[in-house]
C-alpha cells in the first residue's frame, strides 16, 4: 500500500489529477477527516477543499510508476 499527502493548486491539476488514477488498475482513494474519496472520480474530489492537502492510498504493486507520475502534487512529509 502507498500512502502519500496530495494537494491540487486549481481545478486543472484536480482534473490532471483524476486522469492519471483512471489509467491505474488499482485502487486509489483520497482521505479527507472522516471522508474516503474515490480519486478516479472527478466528483468526488472537487467535494474535496482545495487549500488543504489530503491523505492518498493506492494499493499499487512494488516498482509501480505512479509515485513518479504524481510527483507534482505531492506534499513534502
Amino acid at each position: 500500500m502507498y500512502t502519500a499527502k496530495v494537494k491540487f493548486d486549481n481545478v486543472v491539476d484536480a482534473q490532471k489529477f483524476v486522469g492519471i488514477c483512471n489509467d491505474m488498475n488499482f485502487k486509489v482513494e483520497l482521505l479527507s477527516g472522516a471522508y474516503v474519496i474515490d480519486a478516479k472520480s472527478i466528483m468526488g474530489i472537487f467535494s474535496l477543499d482545495f487549500s488543504q492537502p489530503v491523505e492518498l492510498r493506492a494499493n499499487c504493486p512494488d516498482g509501480s510508476d505512479f509515485p513518479a507520475k504524481i510527483a507534482p502534487y505531492l506534499v513534502e512529509q
